[in-house]
Order: structure tokens, then sequence, then C-alpha cells
């Protein structure tokens, strides 16, 4: 049984944004229990497993991106992804490192702020992917609404001017 306000609240921006952070929060939070708990003390395992998290982060972005991009503008997408993003990227280097058993700044703030600059460049890697393939297959809002108006434009006869 669907509640109507549950429908309601998931049309609402904030419930989405949250949602996108915490999504990716989840997908840190598995690859840093992985890290713990299968692989604790091995450098080579856990930078494997960062490389996984950081690449699994950026198709997630980009098949969501590829998906909202055919049906909204940028406008309407982009702030979206971007808050979602930004939610993740909080909370993966404030609260993530918890889950390890260490603090934020544990391992230094060069560390604290790689991991930043790692983040930003794999969500904005991955959106720009996820928008550029829906670009290229002509899939994005506007190529479609391009390819109506010229499909309109066929439709209709030509107009003659008179003298």
């Amino acid at each position: 049984m669907r509640f109507p306000l549950e429908d309601e609240m998931r049309q609402q921006r904030w419930f989405r944004i949250t949602a996108l952070a915490l999504g990716l929060f989840a997908i840190n939070a598995v690859a840093r229990l992985v890290i713990r708990f299968a692989f604790d003390g091995d450098d080579s395992a856990q930078g494997r497993a960062t490389i996984v998290m950081f690449t699994v982060i950026a198709l997630v972005l980009a098949v969501l991106t590829f998906v909202r991009s055919q049906r909204e503008r940028p406008s309407g997408w982009l702030p979206d992804v971007a808050f979602g993003a930004l939610g993740g990227m909080l909370l993966t280097v404030l609260v993530g490192p918890f889950l390890s058993g260490h603090g934020p700044f544990a391992d230094g703030a060069g560390d604290f702020f790689a991991q930043i600059w790692i983040y930003g460049a794999c969500a904005v890697a991955g959106t720009l992917l996820g928008f550029w393939i829906a670009v290229m297959l002509g899939r994005d809002y506007r190529s479609r609404a391009l390819k109506a108006f010229t499909e309109a434009r066929k439709s209709r006869p030509r107009r003659v001017v008179g003298r």
C-alpha cells in the first residue's frame, strides 16, 4: 500500500539530493568496511578497494546523469547531482573515517584534502561522462527538443507569401 504523502515526498528536491548523498556514502561505507574487516593492514588491497570505490561512485553519477539528462534540462538535474555529490563527499570525508576506526584527520591534512580532490574529480568525470554519452547518442533533452522542432517544421506546408 502506497501513501499519498510518500509519493509527494519523493517529488521534493531535497529528497532526491539526500537520497543521492546517502547512496554515495553507502558505497564508501561498504568499501571502508570491506577494507577494515577483510584487508586490514594490506596497503595494496586498500589501494585497489579505494580505486574500485571511486570508480563505482563515478559510474553511479554517470548513469544517473544519463537518465536524468534525457528527461530534464540541465538546469533541473545539475543542481541535484552537484549538491547530492557534495553531500556524499562531506559524509565520506567527515563521517566515513569513523567506520575505519580513525578520525577524519588521522592521516594528516594532506590525505584529507587529497580525498576531497579525488572525490570531486570522480564526481565531475562521472557526471560529464553520463551527459556526453547522452549528447553523443542524441538522447539529451536539448537534442530531443531540436529533433521534435525539426519534425514539426517539416510536417507543416510551406507558407506562400503573396505579392
